[in-house]
């Protein structure tokens, strides 16, 4: 699909139509049935845990309003996005053209939520992107129907870098990432606010193709280039192999890792206390002390008996954001622009801190700085307070009247 301008008036007329707006009959048959929701989100492979802890915690909203959003009960449709590319278009087309979703929760990996969004933005279906930090979503693909709850990819990389920027006595680093969508934009924000202090530069990128976890090659390197820190952005599975190896490869001791927090979060079980003293960057932490944080905290314990991680949050997150748009049309999706702007405009009581949406509907949010200490990412200062997009995301949206 080309990267044509979203008609907003034409996706409002459409979806009208579809909801079925001839009459009164039609309306009152709308609002009795069932709000689909589909969920396309990674259940198998190094990104399941992710998957499954968004899933948790966009049901835990749900519960928390009773079982229902606006007095609607909610029906799910479900598809394993495998976190494969290549099966994205076919993937979203069985929940959008095959299951009709009225809203689209999806995903984790940023190169699926690209096709994802070609899909969505030409069908207008109403999407919640509860973790991909895919650059262009919020950028050049910006659309009204698209919004996000939980970081651009550029963000959590650019509280880091502005964190290691500080540091006199960091002025060497080497990055090494995955190399797709998402460890590229990432490490974009790192050197964005790093290399704008005096004296600090990058002493060699590394890359690895995803979903590779063979690193012993490139710590091999690592020690042999002796930098003052290294930014690695890793996740799930691959994440906790990456932590293990480098510790086995004595470097935790000598050179200090750090990165966006998906390096640690969700991973720590188990880990034998490999990661102690990693220091990351995101927009959550276990340690903060809020009451509405601590009974988000309590509540998902009870519910699924696991603790929650930023993905939960994301997926909770995406729970509360949908219901704003609920609540302020009574249940009525016919009523798709008044819901969009209802959504465009909520301010969400967050556990990870009360944020609003742009202009392009990306969070704007506090960014903490966190630092492993046994199975927890303890808070120890705010980064980076209510930080935006990228400039160059920002600017590249045109979102249409």
């Amino acid at each position: 699909m080309t990267n044509k301008t979203f008609d907003r008036r034409k996706f409002i007329v459409a979806s009208g139509a579809a909801a079925g707006l001839a009459g009164f009959p039609a309306i009152v048959r709308a609002q009795s049935a069932k709000i689909k929701v589909g969920l396309m989100l990674p259940y198998t492979g190094t990104f399941a845990p992710l998957g499954v802890a968004i899933e948790n915690g966009f049901r835990l909203a749900l519960l928390e309003a009773g079982g229902k959003f606006a007095g609607r009960e909610i029906e799910f449709s479900k598809v394993d996005d495998e976190s494969d590319p290549a099966k994205s278009t076919d993937n979203v087309n069985k929940l959008v053209t095959r299951d009709k979703v009225d809203m689209l929760l999806g995903t984790v990996h940023s190169g699926v939520a690209a096709g994802m969004i070609r899909v969505t933005r030409e069908a207008g279906t109403l999407h919640i992107i509860p973790n991909a930090g895919f650059a262009p979503a919020t950028g050049p693909l910006c659309a009204p129907n698209i919004f996000r709850t939980s970081f651009s990819n550029w963000q959590s990389g650019f509280a880091m870098g502005t964190v290691m920027a500080k540091r006199p006595k960091v002025n060497n680093v080497v990055t090494l990432s995955w190399r797709y969508a998402a460890g590229e934009e990432c490490v974009k924000g790192f050197k964005d606010a790093f290399l704008k202090a005096s004296g600090k530069k990058i002493a060699k990128e590394l890359w690895i193709p995803f979903p590779n976890v063979e690193f012993q090659a490139l710590l091999t390197e690592i020690a042999s280039i002796k930098p003052d820190a290294v930014f690695s952005f890793f996740a799930g599975a691959g994440a906790g192999k990456y932590l293990k190896d480098y510790a086995q490869a004595g470097l935790m001791k000598s050179v200090p890792l750090v990165g966006p927090g998906f390096l640690t979060d969700g991973v720590l079980e188990g880990m034998g206390g490999v990661a102690e003293g990693v220091e990351t960057a995101l927009h959550y932490g276990d340690g903060i002390e809020t009451p509405k944080n601590k009974a988000f905290r309590l509540s998902y314990a009870k519910t699924y008996k696991l603790q929650p991680d930023v993905y939960a949050v994301a997926g909770y997150d995406s729970g509360l954001l949908y219901a704003a748009g609920l609540n302020a049309v009574k249940g009525d999706i016919s009523k798709k622009a008044e819901l969009i702007k209802a959504m465009e405009k909520a301010k969400i009581d967050s556990p990870r801190g009360a944020w609003t949406l742009s202009k392009a509907h990306n969070p704007i949010q506090d960014h903490y700085l966190r630092k492993v200490r046994g199975n927890e990412n303890r808070v120890s200062e705010i980064a980076v307070k209510a930080l935006d997009d990228d400039p160059t995301m920002v600017a590249a949206c045109k979102m249409p009247a």
